[in-house]
């Protein structure tokens, strides 16, 4: 997921998140990254609980308050990393005031200049001003939405009923081969998953374990995931992919906005209005839209008055579709289709946040305030 903006001009914005005691995760032995092989380091997954023990980083609105005035704030920028708030690092820099840098991918540069010229997309995301060149790499110059914040909560949600492409999975069986890494990954989270010959080849193939991953959390079941959450004041984290149920994302997501009703209100508000665009926009429907997110983005100012907004990112992964097809992004996907589910997740999120008091916190746990909404 993945677009990492910058606090203020400061810090590592944008990475996953923590501030979150979740005791469900505790079945999770280990989940490595996803990019990793069978020949990498793969580290231990920090449960939500040890997460809520983390150091707090700095004082976003302090260091805002030091380096706005200074001279050498694009070398003080410079100095500190930028990672994406559900991906890799390295694929972000800072830029001018209000703007970020991420690289340029191909299938996302073409779906950015696309967007120009659909007026409900740019309603939704990031502003896009164009390719840049900086030492020798391609980079397209976005939008900070980061900017506006003084101490930014973040939660990036990735939307849809499966993150990969149907053309990954057709080229996974054309070169259909047992994975070791895959299935030392599947058995890290759930050794009783591999079948009786996945276990005696110790190895599965991609196209399961694709699947396996996605039911694993509540993609497949609710149209979206939890991806990662920056909790102001604390590190980040990304420990949400078996967090699954209605229940499970509901005390997540409560915990994420500190239990503030008006931040739900306007949260709620922006996802509405999100989806309304969307169902108007000729791009959207002519498209297959696979790991793009919603970014969340709220904070408590100084002044008490809550902000709050959200925005569609990340288009590495949409792809057009052929002739005259258009998708509604709400039936479900059979292979061929090319549904998405996108909508279909949108309303869920939705209905969840309409809903968010209503909804019971996981057994064996409890909200530290009162529900909100």
């Amino acid at each position: 997921m993945s677009v990492t903006y910058r606090t203020s001009g400061v810090t590592d914005v944008a990475a996953e998140s923590s501030g979150l005691n979740s005791s469900w995760l505790l079945r999770d032995k280990r989940w490595p990254d996803e990019g990793t092989t069978s020949s990498d380091e793969e580290l231990p997954m920090r449960s939500l609980v040890a997460a809520m023990r983390g150091s707090k980083s700095r004082s976003w609105g302090l260091i805002k308050q030091v380096v706005h005035w200074s001279p050498f704030v694009q070398v003080y920028k410079k100095k500190y990393p930028w990672v994406q708030l559900a991906g890799h690092n390295g694929a972000f820099k800072p830029c001018d005031n209000g703007t970020i840098l991420k690289k340029l991918t191909e299938k996302e540069y073409v779906c950015l200049n696309k967007i120009l010229d659909d007026t409900f997309m740019l309603q939704i995301t990031p502003k896009f001003y164009g390719k840049v060149e900086k030492e020798g790499v391609d980079y397209v110059k976005l939008q900070d939405l980061l900017a506006e914040f003084d101490n930014p909560s973040v939660c990036d949600i990735k939307m849809g009923t499966r993150t990969y492409l149907e053309e990954e999975l057709i080229k996974a069986r054309e070169k259909l081969t047992m994975r070791k890494d895959m299935y030392e990954k599947m058995v890290k989270v759930d050794k009783n998953e591999p079948t009786e010959e996945e276990h005696t080849f110790k190895a599965v193939t991609k196209p399961r374990y694709m699947q396996w991953r996605e039911r694993l959390s509540s993609t497949a079941t609710l149209g979206f995931r939890i991806d990662g959450i920056k909790q102001a004041d604390r590190d980040p984290d990304k420990n949400f992919k078996t967090v699954r149920t209605n229940q499970e994302v509901a005390y997540v997501l409560r915990k994420h906005i500190d239990y503030r009703d008006e931040t739900r209100l306007k949260l709620l508000e922006r996802l509405k209005e999100i989806r309304s665009t969307l169902e108007k926009s000729k791009f959207f429907a002519s498209h297959e839209v696979i790991g793009s997110s919603v970014l969340l983005v709220h904070d408590q100012p100084s002044e008490g008055v809550a902000k709050a907004n959200v925005w569609m990112i990340d288009f590495g992964k949409t792809t057009p579709l052929n002739g005259d097809k258009a998708l509604d992004h709400r039936t479900p996907w059979v292979e061929g289709n090319q549904e998405d589910g996108y909508l279909f997740g949108l309303d869920n999120l939705v209905n969840l946040f309409e809903n968010l008091s209503n909804i019971p916190a996981p057994e064996g746990l409890e909200d530290d305030q009162p529900a909100v909404g």
